[in-house]
């Protein structure tokens, strides 16, 4: 049986799940007794020493869990059945889920925005951290591997740092499993053809769970154009996620954890278009036939010792690796004809380092956790632009192309520790206090002391109320600095409009948060969070240039704040859910990554407060899901926001929009082929056309639309062994 422990129970704000009654419920439902085998009829001895084994895993998995505590942040959590009830279900992408918790908007190629800030989301499987990726298109984490998948923010604890606008902890698939798995087939429009496989259990001391996916449609990135079917927009994708442990007598375990996500895109095309430039011997191919590609790669290896000393003190230590790398393939004479350059880029980043995390309950009303991370990162840029020689308005002097290599090395160093007490006076008070101390060496060297606190508090037995605040320090996003160099551009149709300050700044703020929640009925769980956060050198991200890559700059002040409602309900049959988010996220001021701007827009910025690209005032999401008898299941949810900005400094924003989506899910049961699961899913039901973004506003490159109506059917065929 699954044990809340009760600082995760204080600190659960409404979602399907938020309610530990009914998170005890779901997921001693999504946890099937193991099958009757011959084992089953065993001696006494053979069942016991299984048991026992079991046992082991379960302390250990509590004991890991342990050593992340939640007081003071707000928790949305995702187990199996509410990721099920999803319209895609599994099959859902890891952003689409995210995208259904409060606070959280989305944008174009994927990315996501939690309370007004620009991706700084952490991504921790199993309690480790796993070094970010360069931005791209693709998703490196699968939504099928996860077991649950809890999304913390606010005002955090001392123990998570660097990326703090949103921690997505992942607890993977692999406890208490029986020898299992499935295979799945999903089919939908635009071409879309996914097969995916899974399979796990244990033998003796060795618990493994494995995944793949294989994915391939012609909408792999949004379609510049309102129309049904983009140009060009081609897409394959590969993942893979391996979990190894293994137990080393009843109080430790070493596990490893492998994942890979390797994804190829085609770029869309905009028809009708009007070349800029002349090539001498050549002529401009039709814009509709551009053919610019990106290809993305990314890798992980994690081997962790996790041990119980038996008086009180857990810990676990990591070695990880990440490797990642991006190229954008231009059109050769498409890009240089159109946008007067055509620059083939490869980025690649790696990422290796160490993570300790260690707890000790030093008396009932105390517990110390303390730990450390150091990161030693190596990256490079190789870009070859193919340019024309241009005059001081950019007007081409030449038919006559030239090339242009900037490449760039760079090596950065990312050390922290931290010291908490979690302190329980009362047993309705629960005070989590602690120090964090990180140090940076990237293109700049920086450090920051970090104090936290978190408080919550029972009010009865229906209300909770949490408080926190936080001192972070965000170092810049080593895969993300743009080392781009103005001087090897000047007098050529890439020439950039101002110098340039490439030494991103690290962010520091100052966050404030205060929430409630209260169980109204077993059924009905509401809540509410407010949130502030005041910022120095605030890190913002755009893509600049035609090569669809991400570059990190600083605002020299941010002010970002919002409130969250959210509810949810739930009892045998019926499963909803209803958020949403109103917040305002302004800066102030360019301090780096000038060369990016033109003169007018950096001297409104230096003088106005200005919306953020990414800002949404107003976001909504909501949920239904009903069984219909013991083997059916209906379900639909809508996303609604209010748009995101756009024009001249990001002054305007775009229409509001809603979208529909759909699912009916049955169980089938024959004699011929056993169990097997039929999803119909319909998403953006009823073919809204909206915009996410126009191609206009800081950091803001072509135009992208939400895909239209699209439809799919997967198939489920579990099996055991």
């Amino acid at each position: 049986m699954f044990k809340m422990s009760p600082l995760a129970g204080a600190c659960a704000l409404a979602f399907a799940g938020a309610s530990a009654h009914a998170a005890d419920q779901q997921l001693a439902q999504a946890v099937p007794p193991a099958p009757a085998t011959a084992a089953s009829a065993a001696p006494p001895a053979a069942r016991l020493d299984r048991v026992e084994v079991k046992g082991t895993r379960q302390r250990l998995d509590e004991a890991r869990s342990s050593l992340s505590p939640e007081t003071g942040s707000t928790i949305y959590r995702f187990d199996q059945a509410d990721i099920g009830r999803l319209p895609l279900g599994e099959a859902t992408p890891l952003n689409q889920v995210l995208l259904r918790a409060p606070g959280v908007v989305g944008d174009s190629y994927g990315q996501l925005h939690v309370r007004g800030d620009h991706g700084n989301l952490q991504y921790r499987v199993n309690g480790v951290v796993i070094p970010e990726s360069i931005s791209g298109f693709g998703q490196t984490l699968d939504t099928r591997f996860a077991d649950n998948v809890n999304v913390l923010t606010g005002a955090l604890p001392a123990q998570y740092g660097y990326r703090t606008a949103g921690v997505v902890d992942i607890r993977t698939k692999g406890a208490d499993l029986a020898n299992a798995g499935s295979i799945d087939l999903v089919l939908g429009s635009r071409g879309h053809r996914e097969a995916s496989a899974e399979i796990g259990g244990t033998a003796g001391n060795l618990q493994y769970f494995v995944t793949g996916s294989s994915l391939q449609n012609e909408i792999g990135i949004e379609n510049p154009t309102p129309a049904k079917n983009a140009i060009h927009d081609d897409t394959r994708q590969t993942k893979g996620f391996a979990y190894l442990s293994y137990l080393l007598g009843e109080s430790s375990r070493l596990s490893l954890m492998l994942g890979t996500a390797q994804s190829r895109f085609q770029i869309p095309n905009v028809p009708g278009e009007t070349p800029t430039f002349s090539l001498a011997g050549a002529t401009a191919p039709d814009s509709r036939d551009l053919d610019a590609n990106q290809r993305e790669r990314n890798n992980f290896q994690v081997l962790t010792f996790q041990s119980s000393l038996g008086d009180g003190t857990d810990y676990q230590v990591s070695l990880f690796n990440r490797s990642t790398s991006l190229h954008y393939q231009p059109d050769p004479i498409g890009d240089l004809t159109y946008n007067g350059v055509a620059a083939d880029v490869v980025r690649r980043n790696v990422a290796s380092g160490l993570q300790l995390d260690a707890s000790r309950a030093l008396n009932p009303q105390h517990t110390l956790r303390a730990g450390l991370f150091a990161q030693r990162e190596r990256g490079s840029v190789t870009n070859a632009s193919t340019v024309f020689p241009a005059d001081a308005d950019g007007n081409a002097t030449s038919d006559q192309p030239l090339t242009i290599q900037d490449d760039s090395r760079l090596t950065g160093h990312l050390f922290g520790v931290y010291l908490q007490d979690e302190w329980q006076p009362t047993k309705a008070l629960t005070v989590n206090y602690g120090v964090r101390y990180d140090k940076v060496d990237t293109v700049v060297a920086e450090s920051q002391w970090s104090p936290r606190v978190g408080v919550v508090y029972q009010l009865g037995d229906d209300t909770r109320v949490h408080a926190g605040y936080a001192r972070y320090f965000t170092p810049p996003p080593t895969e993300k600095i743009d080392t781009t160099s103005v001087q090897r551009f000047l007098d050529t149709t890439n020439a950039l409009p101002s110098d340039a300050n490439t030494a991103v700044r690290s962010e520091r703020s100052n966050y404030f948060a205060l929430g409630v929640s209260h169980q109204l009925t077993p059924q009905i769980t509401l809540g509410a969070d407010a949130y502030y956060r005041d910022v120095r050198h605030l890190q913002d991200e755009g893509q600049f240039g035609n090569a669809l890559i991400y570059s990190a700059f600083n605002f020299e002040r941010g002010r970002i704040y919002g409130i969250e409602f959210s509810g949810s309900y739930k009892d045998e049959r019926l499963s909803a859910y209803a958020n949403l988010s109103l917040s305002a996220a302004r800066g102030r001021g360019i301090e780096t990554g000038q060369f990016n701007f033109d003169a007018d827009e950096l001297a409104y910025i230096q003088n106005h407060w200005v919306h953020l690209d990414h800002e949404q005032k107003i976001a909504a999401s909501a949920g239904a899901s009903y069984r219909v008898g013991d083997a059916t299941t209906v379900g639909a949810d809508v996303l609604y926001g209010s748009g995101l900005r756009r024009g001249f400094a990001n002054t305007e924003h775009l229409p509001s929009y809603v979208q529909v989506n759909a699912s009916l899910a049955r169980t089938f049961r024959t004699d011929a082929f056993g169990k097997f699961d039929l999803r119909l899913t319909a998403l953006n039901l009823f073919d809204r056309s909206y915009q996410l973004r126009d191609g206009s506003g800081i950091g803001v490159g072509a135009p992208q639309y939400a895909p239209r109506r699209t439809l799919y059917v997967a198939l489920s065929k579990p099996f055991t062994f």
